[in-house]
């Protein structure tokens, strides 16, 4: 399903990053763990395909993601990974069905209310479709994000720390959603993040 090799990457000649091989199985649920600075958020945006590896390969299916260029990426990585980032990075001007419609069509696919509002239904924010992003709570706003992470389909889901500025039970919450919402679509979850409370909920672990 998502495979790298010798993955590196260097924000400048001084400073190269390398990160250990990784292969994750369809349906696979994985929590990667490091500080921060271990570079953490940098490999997700690696394997969400918003960096390209200075050196290595990263290979989701079948597809090498950095033969990818420009549109045929976003399309890419529009229908095959749902990124749920640590701030919701929404169009403040459109409602969340607007902005949910947009990810849709930003991977080249129609619009599908019918699709949307069952994402919406089932993290019980329905209600939500037609307000704009800053007329919901930070909770419905994180539920929002991970609906458009799914809406797609998306057979992988990255999560960049989705716990951090949580306590205890809104983080094993937002946890539980994740982990429900990507077994019901059969989709690999990877979380990043630095939460040590998390370290005995996924039995699969990287470390960095």
């Amino acid at each position: 399903m998502l495979q790298t090799k010798q993955l590196q990457f260097s924000y400048n000649r001084n400073q190269v990053m390398n990160f250990p091989d990784i292969s994750l199985q369809k349906a696979e649920h994985w929590l990667l763990l490091g500080q921060s600075g271990s570079g953490k958020t940098t490999l997700l945006h690696l394997l969400g395909g918003l960096l390209s590896p200075t050196n290595g390969s990263i290979v989701i299916g079948d597809t090498e993601v950095g033969q990818l260029r420009s549109a045929a990426l976003d399309r890419f990585r529009g229908k095959n990974i749902g990124i749920v980032f640590q701030k919701s990075h929404f169009v403040r001007a459109l409602t969340i069905g607007e902005n949910l419609a947009l990810a849709q069509q930003l991977a080249g696919l129609k619009p599908n209310r019918e699709r949307i509002l069952e994402l919406l239904e089932r993290l019980n924010i329905a209600d939500k479709y037609r307000l704009k992003p800053d007329r919901l709570s930070t909770g419905e706003q994180q539920r929002a994000a991970i609906a458009r992470a799914l809406v797609n389909h998306a057979p992988i889901i990255l999560a960049d720390e989705p716990t951090s500025a949580l306590d205890d039970h809104n983080a094993q919450e937002v946890i539980n959603l994740l982990e429900e919402q990507a077994r019901a679509q059969g989709s690999t979850l990877l979380v990043v993040t630095h939460d040590k409370r998390l370290k005995d909920r996924f039995p699969n672990q990287i470390e960095l």
